[in-house]
């Protein structure tokens, strides 16, 4: 193990990732959704120290902006040193992978200066970087994505498994908050996404799958006018006729999630999926957990324990510090 410099400090932490979203659209006007977090993760291990510039991973500026915003938010500009991060989480395809990382590379700053980040602003940190998912909340939370404006916690979700497709391509986060008439769609799509979002919030107050299923395959459906998935209905029905409860999508993504209760052979599932629709591309078996980030110890068998307890190893390294 390295020898820890004078005056370094560390913090870690991992937020796990969404499969899609089980709502989103608006509510009078307002952007909001409900997030539908899974077992894919983002870490995040900072090291800080006076007197030095901060650096990071090439590729994930989002994570290191949030190290730098979460310094100045707690009074602690002047530090410097470096960010670690790795995710098991696709990245442009609607599964929260930049919100993972804001999430993870916060908390373990304020982790490292010996502070725990309230949801609030830890949601308030995020949507200054970006359009950001619920994810990174306790529980299943409800989020005005764009401002940041409502947090809305919904409770603990049923227990469920997750077959998440890929039906190709990539979609910028940004830029689909920014296109030409979306607004108008949202406005227009409303009566179905109020009508989901009481399905779903049913179906977690009453650990119902089969409400939860039918909130977000509504949700789903009426999205198609604003992002189109080609396959969303022969999936659907697919899934139905073999015991699902429904389907999740990306609301700005290319993911799609086929939801199944608890207990059920997700590979079995793969395998007739990918003989009935093999054109489909990249598929992950996981599950439907609670949001939240976790901060956790730096030391490599804490990270190990913390790989066993979440049910994936699935690209969680151990950090070299």
């Amino acid at each position: 193990m390295a020898r820890v410099k004078p005056m370094e400090r560390k913090g870690a932490a991992v937020c796990p990732a969404s499969c899609g979203e089980l709502v989103q659209g608006t509510w009078n006007g307002v952007n909001f959704l409900v997030p539908c977090p899974i077992d894919l993760y983002s870490q995040a291990v900072v090291k800080l120290r006076p007197g030095t510039g901060l650096s990071g991973p090439s590729g994930r500026p989002k994570a290191l902006e949030a190290v730098r915003r979460t310094l100045n938010f707690l009074g602690s500009p002047e530090l410097g040193g470096e960010l670690w991060l790795d995710s098991s989480i696709p990245r442009g395809k609607g599964m929260a992978s930049s919100t993972a990382d804001i999430g993870a590379a916060a908390s373990a700053t304020a982790a490292a200066l010996g502070v725990a980040l309230q949801p609030r602003d830890l949601l308030t940190l995020a949507v200054g970087i970006e359009p950001t998912d619920g994810t990174l909340l306790p529980g299943v939370t409800l989020v005005d994505h764009v401002r940041g404006f409502w947090q809305l916690p919904l409770g603990k979700g049923p227990e469920a498994g997750i077959l998440a497709l890929d039906l190709g391509g990539q979609v910028d986060t940004l830029e689909f908050n920014a296109q030409p008439g979306l607004a108008e769609k949202n406005r227009e799509n409303e009566p179905f996404t109020r009508q989901a979002f009481l399905l779903v919030r049913r179906g977690i107050q009453e650990k119902n799958l089969v409400l939860l299923g039918q909130g977000a395959t509504l949700s789903a459906e009426a999205n198609q006018s604003v992002l189109l998935k080609p396959l969303l209905s022969e999936l659907k029905e697919w899934s139905r006729r073999r015991g699902g409860a429904g389907i999740v999508a990306a609301h700005s993504g290319t993911v799609l999630g086929l939801i199944y209760p608890p207990g059920r052979d997700l590979e079995k599932e793969e395998e007739r999926l990918r003989r009935d629709f093999p054109a489909t591309g990249a598929s992950w078996q996981v599950r439907l957990i609670q949001g939240g980030v976790k901060v956790v110890n730096t030391n490599a068998a804490a990270w190990r324990e913390l790989a066993v307890s979440q049910g994936t190893v699935r690209g969680l390294g151990v950090p070299g510090f």
